[in-house]
């Protein structure tokens, strides 16, 4: 990309009017056209033009909103996510939904919302994804726009395909197969929805259906054009290279990662690479040359950990591949790296996006400070006391750790695909704090504490959270692991007050006798609230299905809990918490409604249940990949 060309837009800030000139426009027009041309033939100066650019227009005044502007910040964040730096995309991509929402320019604003949600999924924040897509998705259906609409859902799809909700996310990849079965332009995007349900059936283990669909994909991809698709096409036959070993196929594996090494060498993606090269060496590991493809699974892991982005499928492949030659000692150490990695990429991850969330409800709590309505309600805050100073303090807590309770619910959807389960947790373990005598405020906080309990479960991988029979021991320990996973993250949070939340993550799954984990304390060595919430949550499992079980009535399950007090349970808080539950079904009827009603108010979870019910008005439309 041309700098003279930022330089003139630069130049031009000075003499900048009110409102937008010829000459800003052209300006911001000829930026924007470069920036695509660049994003077409990638060079060796790419990525410091790329972030001279994004610097650039968020230094711009408002009087350069234009659409030009919003198509430049996407540029440049399409960019970012394609060389593999997600979190460098994010910035200009929010600066494009920004600029869109000034302009009230419906079309660009789901086009940014799109964007935004992609580089927030990859990044690790599920919960902001999932929004973002939504309120795209509600925008494209009353634009009346196909097209958009397939790319929303292939976008919500991949999303979901993240947060291992994998027959929710083929439910999505099918919608866009009814959208376009009739619609040329979105023919890419149909590709890559069959692509996207290939790789979702591999991990289902649905390989014939997976087959099918990589097939179609790879059939119907043309000669691509971009590095978006060229690295799509590579995408698709390195998952069509995997599920044809699953079958053993190894003949048309072969054929499949010739293609994939071509498009990767066409795209100039290290990523692309990357993808490549684990297909590669999958192969020929498969077809018996083991050495020299674990020679070439190691090269590209290692590449993979400078990028850092595909670091997980690299070790994943490492293990599958010692497994298949014969090297289980190897592939537990791979294992293990994985599961370490996986831990520390979600930490960083959760708690790079909600510093940005702190700084965001820091800086609208002190503009809302120096407002005179705020000088105001301090003065009534004054005369009216205590009282409304602790609401005002509770709602600025409550908004600090949304984020984080909105991670927290994201991790359970392995478990519960309503996302409901923390949010029921932690309202009953307030109601069973208050039955214990614990002031108001004690409640309070162990109702947005005791919601943030299994948080940790985002550093678990997803075939264990999964796995519908009985874990072996490697399995268990790794699955115990969550608690200190979570505590470490909530106390690396710095949200005040906190302390709580982190004894919660940390010793929930402690037993009264000592039996428990992880440290195998027991009695009152068990924070209270810890106590407290151990109740609510074996409930809350023991009554809803999950993976490996089916829900139990709730007489049964406090015959259950009534059997364990003393040994899992604290006595006191067994006696108060078996009154509790059958006074609460007395008085309220719908357990579940009523435990459930915060859920009710969070946009992650209207998000997910608009989502829900938008698919739920096409079952009966679902496409046959089949015919």
């Amino acid at each position: 990309m041309s700098i003279a060309a930022l330089e003139n837009l630069v130049s031009l800030v000075g003499s900048a009017s009110e409102s937008l000139s010829e000459e800003t426009r052209a300006a911001m027009g000829k930026v924007a056209a470069e920036l695509v041309s660049a994003l077409a033939t990638p060079g060796p100066q790419g990525a410091s033009a790329f972030a001279d650019a994004a610097q650039t227009l968020s230094s711009l005044p408002r009087s350069f909103d234009c659409a030009d502007r919003v198509q430049a910040a996407l540029t440049i964040a399409q960019y970012q996510y394609v060389a593999g730096r997600t979190l460098a995309g994010l910035n200009p991509a929010a600066h494009a939904l920004d600029v869109a929402r000034r302009l009230q320019l419906t079309p660009l604003i789901r086009k940014a919302l799109t964007f935004e949600g992609a580089l927030l999924t990859d990044s690790g924040n599920l919960p902001g994804a999932i929004e973002r897509f939504a309120e795209a998705l509600e925008i494209a259906e009353a634009l009346k726009d196909p097209v958009a609409e397939g790319a929303v859902w292939n976008n919500l799809g991949a999303a979901l395909l993240y947060a291992a909700q994998y027959g929710e996310a083929v439910r999505c990849f099918e919608r866009v197969l009814v959208l376009s079965e009739n619609e040329l332009r979105l023919e890419s995007v149909r590709a890559d929805a069959f692509g996207n349900i290939a790789l979702a059936c591999l991990y289902l283990e649905d390989f014939g259906k997976g087959l099918r669909s990589a097939k179609a994909a790879v059939d119907m991809m043309a000669e691509p054009r971009t590095p978006t698709a060229t690295h799509s096409r590579v995408l698709a036959e390195s998952n069509y290279t995997r599920l044809l070993l699953e079958v053993d196929s190894l003949t048309k594996a072969k054929e499949r990662c010739e293609f994939a090494k071509h498009y990767a060498k066409e795209s100039g993606s290290e990523r692309a690479t990357i993808a490549a090269s684990i297909a590669e060496g999958l192969y020929e590991v498969s077809a018996g040359m083991h050495d020299v493809g674990l020679s070439r699974l190691s090269q590209a892991l290692e590449r993979a950990r400078v990028l850092r982005s595909p670091l997980r499928d690299a070790l994943i492949a490492m293990v599958k591949a010692h497994e298949v030659a014969g090297k289980p000692d190897l592939a537990l150490v791979y294992l293990r790296e994985l599961m370490l990695h996986t831990k520390k990429l979600h930490q960083e991850n959760a708690l790079y996006h909600h510093r940005l969330h702190l700084e965001q409800v820091e800086q609208k709590h002190a503009a809302l400070a120096a407002s005179p309505e705020a000088l105001m309600a301090r003065r009534e805050q004054s005369l009216r006391g205590k009282l409304a100073e602790q609401v005002a303090m509770q709602e600025l807590t409550r908004s600090r750790v949304e984020l984080l309770e909105r991670l927290a619910v994201t991790a359970e959807l392995r478990d519960d695909a309503t996302g409901e389960h923390s949010y029921r947790v932690g309202r009953l373990s307030s109601l069973l704090a208050h039955d214990f005598g614990c002031d108001e405020q004690t409640c309070f906080m162990i109702d947005l504490a005791a919601r943030l309990h299994d948080i940790g479960k985002i550093g678990i991988p997803d075939g264990i959270l999964l796995k519908p029979e009985k874990l072996n021991g490697a399995e268990r320990q790794m699955m115990q692991t969550h608690t200190t996973v979570g505590a470490e993250l909530l106390a690396k949070s710095d949200v005040p007050h906190m302390q709580m939340a982190e004894d919660i993550a940390r010793f929930h799954h402690e037993w009264w006798d000592g039996a428990g984990y992880p440290f195998g304390i027991g009695g009152t060595a068990i924070p209270l609230s810890a106590r407290i919430t151990a109740l609510a949550d074996v409930f809350d499992a023991l009554t809803h299905r999950r993976p490996y079980k089916e829900a139990w009535p709730v007489a049964r399950a406090l015959e259950e809990m009534a059997s364990l007090k003393g040994r899992q349970f604290d006595p006191q808080l067994s006696d108060l918490f078996l009154a509790l539950v059958p006074r609460l079904q007395r008085e309220v009827g719908d357990l579940d409604e009523y435990l459930a009603q915060a859920a009710r108010l969070s946009p992650f979870i209207k998000a997910r249940q608009k989502i829900s019910a938008t698919l739920q008005q096409f079952t009966n439309t679902r496409f046959d990949d089949q015919r």
